[in-house]
């Protein structure tokens, strides 16, 4: 067994056998001069000395290491220098207007600055200046009819503008009345049970995730929800859309790949309504290149479930991609023809500089903008709020 010495019990330990020798040297008469001292006594100095040593329970006892653990060394305190440093504290995690502001910074760039640098070129507002911000506006991504519903408010202001401020004031003023048209938050009735949200818009238009985090902001509200796949044109988009659901805790109706999708949409209401859940969420198919076809699905899906259960379904959300810019107004008078879009959600704002199309959108079709995509987290589908995104849309201008 392993104990720990120090030199002084070695020099113990080395006199206790000088005691035993003497011990012996007694006994044999070979230590006349010391004769007078009894030998017993030598032997006794012998075992305590030597008792001194050895870890003995009661009389002098030492702690051994235990198994496998190595003695604690000794704590020397590091010189001032070398002292921790205190963690750094937290992150604070942003808010949503931060983070609103941080995903329209790059439609900033791409349509805000470049309207003011033509202002910012002269202080008067000329012929010149105002053809040149004419060409602009209808070479940004808003739509050509958009771009002259800005330009002739501007020209109609123009006798009051003053400054490159108040120019951009007065283009502010309009992007914020149009947008302000189109803020309708969605909100379930009372008494719709369930609520059957039709989720449409073509592949890769962020449709699955889209579905996810409006699925997790329902949950987070106390809501229950079942999610239906009705994409069942491609086996990865089911698979897809059932780890989503499975991560924000919604139910989950499937089919083999190739299925009707009216007939998934239906078993997905009637498990709804089987188990009195609050929201139905049914993906569709987005197959833009076979449009005809794909129109003809979604419009029966439509039909199938407004006989399941009248008045469904009570949303048709339009989910569309910020970064193909103008090619989401038409996509949306696609879907809106065929579907009578009841509600749009903008994805992806953060990744684009073309979210100025949202302006577009909102004013040459009355559909309301729902939720506005800047970010990959599950909070980052926000409600759309015409004042916070025209605020952060103009931030610095």
């Amino acid at each position: 067994m392993k104990y720990r010495f120090h030199t002084f019990d070695y020099l113990v330990y080395l006199l206790s056998y000088v005691f035993f020798f003497l011990f012996v040297a007694d006994i044999l008469n070979a230590l006349p001069a010391l004769s007078a001292l009894p030998s017993w006594l030598y032997l006794v100095l012998a075992v305590l000395l030597n008792a001194w040593v050895l870890p003995i329970p009661g009389i002098h006892p030492r702690r051994l290491p235990e198994a496998g653990q190595a003695p604690e060394p000794e704590k020397v305190a590091a010189p001032p220098r070398e002292q921790a440093l205190p963690e750094p504290a937290k992150k604070p995690v942003p808010s949503s207007k931060e983070k609103l502001e941080k995903g329209l910074s790059k439609t900033h760039k791409g349509f805000i600055d470049r309207i003011s640098s033509v202002f910012r070129k002269s202080n008067t507002i000329d012929e010149s200046l105002l053809t040149e911000l004419e060409e602009t506006l209808v070479g940004s991504d808003i739509g050509v009819r958009t771009a002259y519903t800005i330009f002739e408010y501007v020209q109609k202001n123009s006798g009051r503008i003053t400054s490159p401020g108040q120019a951009m004031d007065a283009i502010k003023t309009e992007v914020d009345a149009i947008l302000e048209k189109r803020e309708h938050p969605l909100v379930i009735p009372e008494g719709v049970k369930p609520f059957v949200i039709m989720v449409t818009g073509v592949n890769g238009s962020g449709k699955t995730t889209t579905i996810a985090k409006i699925a997790h902001r329902f949950k987070s509200e106390g809501k229950s929800v079942v999610i239906a796949s009705g994409d069942t044109f491609r086996a990865a988009a089911i698979e897809q859309l059932e780890h989503w659901a499975l991560k924000v805790g919604a139910d989950f109706v499937k089919s083999q790949e190739g299925a009707d999708p009216s007939a998934v949409a239906f078993d997905g209401l009637q498990a709804a309504i089987s188990r009195n859940r609050d929201v139905l969420i049914i993906d569709t198919a987005g197959r833009l290149h076979t449009k005809e076809n794909l129109m003809e699905e979604l419009k029966k899906t439509k039909r199938v479930l407004d006989k399941k259960l009248e008045g469904a379904p009570h949303e048709i959300l339009l989910v569309l991609d910020a970064t193909i810019g103008q090619n989401a107004i038409e996509q949306t008078r696609q879907f809106n023809n065929a579907l009578d879009v009841t509600g749009i959600a903008m994805t992806k704002l953060d990744g684009s500089s073309k979210g100025g199309v949202i302006v577009g959108i909102a004013n040459e079709f009355e559909i309301p903008i729902r939720y506005i995509g800047i970010g990959e987290d599950m909070d980052d589908l926000q409600p759309f709020v015409a004042q916070n995104f025209v605020n952060a849309l103009f931030l610095d201008n």
